[in-house]
């Protein structure tokens, strides 16, 4: 099938699976989505480390053995997208196609092997391509988008949901390594004398995209013990990245193969990512490296998206279809949500409603592991849209819907991501929504029968007299504890 513009919109079966290829230099990746639409899952998800670029400036050519192996993943991943009954597949092949004298040869190669159209990407349309990745995940970015590919490093500023100016250099790790000889510090020299020519690069923040910086924010994680292994937008302080840095730039591949984190097929190119992430935050004012696990594959697939779906909010999103999945009576969260209002006027309304779609997820678990399992499902889920903090709070919301006021538990380490006033807002969530459940079993149309509201010592909860009998003690107790969080005494008014 033809290849469509980058930014073209493409709408027709919606609901149909699409394959997404990216012919890397390093890496062959295949995704393939469940459908065209904001929050769609992931269907198959997998990579092939082959290395085509390795080698490539010196030779001038695509490596043999690596482009062998590209072709038998490619063929792989075609038997795959037919088993799925794909037929919406789009491929892309960067820097090393791009670049190599037999580029050509391959790619049409891969597109017997694959079975479609492989285009090759210009690297500022690279560059662009994984930009709108990063916006996909991350909506309010601000700063500049750096993707680290084999063979070259491709950066876009971000802000306000856009994409600005683009810029493709070759600074792949595959490529400074046969650049330089297998020297670091000539591969430093190499990397500033690209980087002067360029504008002042000083962001809030530099997203950081590829298979290489993902390793990199591994190693840190590991390191800082840090107790959420999720690594989109995961963020490491400029300071604390430039010590990692230096530090990995200095190890051999044998040294850094002994890091369990880190995939032996990564082993060589880490310190040169490592050499790349330092020079270009010494050239600019950075303030932090947030990890985008979107880039190149995400942006494209988010790029054919319809305006509506581009503009729908990802976190809300996957909440909502989480909810239409597994609760028991899907329309009850929005019914929540509004009996609720007078609990939460000026709190961020996107954790409120995430935070409510969430909350009926656990109740098929065993009631023993109700409270931690549905609160672990909740925080590593595959959203986008939401920090780490972000992702704390809600889960430790659902952790209170189910558990009461009982304590965190605190060897559970969360707690070194939320503030007091964090952890305040999920308990209230948690509570208001434990007490909701009391009142309606979270049956549809149960809500609207009673009236929640806050006066300036009571926290009221009004009941008609025909359905005195639900207020019984849980409701009463409850009503009680969440009261207390307010600073007010719980009141049931019977009319």
């Amino acid at each position: 099938m033809p290849i469509s513009d980058p930014g073209k919109t493409v709408t027709p079966r919606k609901r149909a699976p699409v394959a997404i290829v990216d012919i890397g230099s390093n890496s062959v990746r295949l995704v393939i989505y469940e459908n065209r639409s904001r929050n769609a899952a992931t269907l198959q998800n997998e990579k092939a480390i082959c290395g085509i670029g390795r080698d490539m400036v010196t030779s001038g050519k695509l490596e043999g053995e690596g482009c062998a192996r590209a072709l038998e993943a490619l063929a792989r991943f075609r038997l795959i997208a037919d088993g799925l009954g794909v037929v919406a597949r789009e491929a892309v092949a960067t820097a090393a196609a791009r670049d190599a004298s037999n580029g050509a040869e391959f790619v049409a190669k891969a597109e017997k092997a694959f079975g479609s159209p492989i285009k090759v990407l210009a690297g500022e349309d690279e560059a662009r391509i994984a930009a709108e990745g990063v916006v996909a995940g991350i909506p309010d970015a601000e700063g500049l988008a750096a993707d680290l590919g084999g063979g070259s490093l491709d950066m876009v500023t971000v802000k306000g949901g856009k994409t600005g100016k683009a810029w493709s250099l070759p600074f792949g790790p595959l490529r400074l390594m046969d650049v330089s000889g297998g020297d670091p510090d000539k591969a430093r020299t190499l990397v500033d004398k690209g980087l002067k020519d360029l504008p002042d690069l000083s962001a809030p923040a530099l997203y950081a995209v590829g298979g290489i910086w993902r390793s990199f924010a591994r190693v840190d994680m590991e390191d800082q013990n840090y107790p959420l292994h999720v690594l989109q937008q995961y963020t490491i302080p400029k300071s604390r990245a430039l010590r990692l840095c230096r530090v990995l730039a200095g190890l051999s591949r044998d040294s850094v193969r002994k890091i369990k984190v880190v995939s032996k097929r990564r082993a060589e190119s880490l310190p040169y990512g490592a050499v790349v992430l330092e020079r270009l935050l010494m050239a600019g004012e950075i303030q932090d490296v947030v990890i985008s696990a979107y880039g190149l594959r995400e942006g494209l697939f988010h790029s054919r998206l319809t305006q509506e779906e581009r503009a729908k909010d990802p976190l809300v999103e996957f909440a909502r279809s989480a909810n239409e999945r597994q609760a028991r009576v899907p329309a009850h969260a929005t019914e929540m949500l509004q009996w609720a209002k007078p609990l939460f006027e000026g709190e961020d309304a996107r954790l409120r409603e995430a935070s409510a779609f969430f909350s009926d997820v656990g109740w098929r678990r065993h009631p023993d592991d109700r409270a931690i399992g549905a609160m672990g499902q909740v925080l590593t889920a595959p959203f986008a849209g939401a920090d780490h903090r972000a992702r704390a709070i809600i889960a430790t919301s659902i952790y209170h819907r189910y558990a009461g006021d009982d304590d965190f538990p605190r060897d559970l380490a969360l707690m070194a991501l939320l503030s007091k006033d964090d952890e305040s807002l999920a308990l209230k969530l948690g509570l208001t929504w434990r007490l909701a459940f009391a009142l309606s079993a979270s049956a549809s149309g149960e809500l609207s029968h009673y009236r929640l509201r806050l006066t300036p010592t009571k926290l009221v909860l009004e009941v008609p007299a025909r359905r005195e009998a639900i207020a019984s003690e849980p409701v009463q107790k409850r009503l009680g504890v969440l009261a207390d969080l307010y600073g007010r005494k719980g009141e049931i008014l019977v009319g």
